[in-house]
């Protein structure tokens, strides 16, 4: 399963506070000079949509994430990216949040700011790993280069 993904050297993961810049164009129609006369009118801007990471599908060049977000009255807005859209500009984490699920639908039904509410990954957690990781590497190394004596049953006469 997919938990991470990565947008322009930005990796972020499933329960992650994200900021997704987003372009958007608009054509709005206004009245011209003359009587009949209509022209359209094409704005472009770029839309800012925070929220939390809940899933991340697929794979290849069709791969996607959904964030979800708390609008007004607490009605909970989701909305789903392309991971290769042109039209994604930016991808900020916010916050890194620590999560032991693929798939965060559970917060579907939480209301409100328990929505919202997800333990945040310290930076000490994450060097913590890093630390771990790099022991276990030195580890395996010195295991492989000791070399094995063989078993009583094993030596020859």
């Amino acid at each position: 399963m997919a938990n991470q993904a990565t947008f322009k050297d930005v990796t972020f993961h499933v329960g992650d506070t994200v900021q997704v810049h987003y372009r958007i164009i608009e054509k709005e129609k206004v009245a011209g000079k003359a009587k009949r006369e209509v022209k359209e009118e094409v704005r472009e801007r770029i839309q800012v949509y925070e929220g939390i990471v809940i899933a991340i599908k697929g794979q290849g060049e069709g791969r996607s994430f959904t964030v979800r977000r708390i609008g007004a009255a607490g009605v909970g807005i989701e909305r789903i990216f392309p991971l290769n859209s042109p039209w994604i500009k930016v991808v900020e984490v916010k916050k890194s949040g620590k999560v032991r699920r693929a798939k965060l639908y559970y917060l579907r039904k939480k209301m409100g700011k328990e929505a919202e509410k997800l333990k945040e990954k310290t930076k000490i957690e994450v060097s913590e790993k890093k630390e771990k990781s790099v022991e276990k590497e030195k580890s395996k190394k010195e295991t492989k280069e000791v070399p094995k004596e063989p078993k009583p049953h094993e030596k020859k006469q």
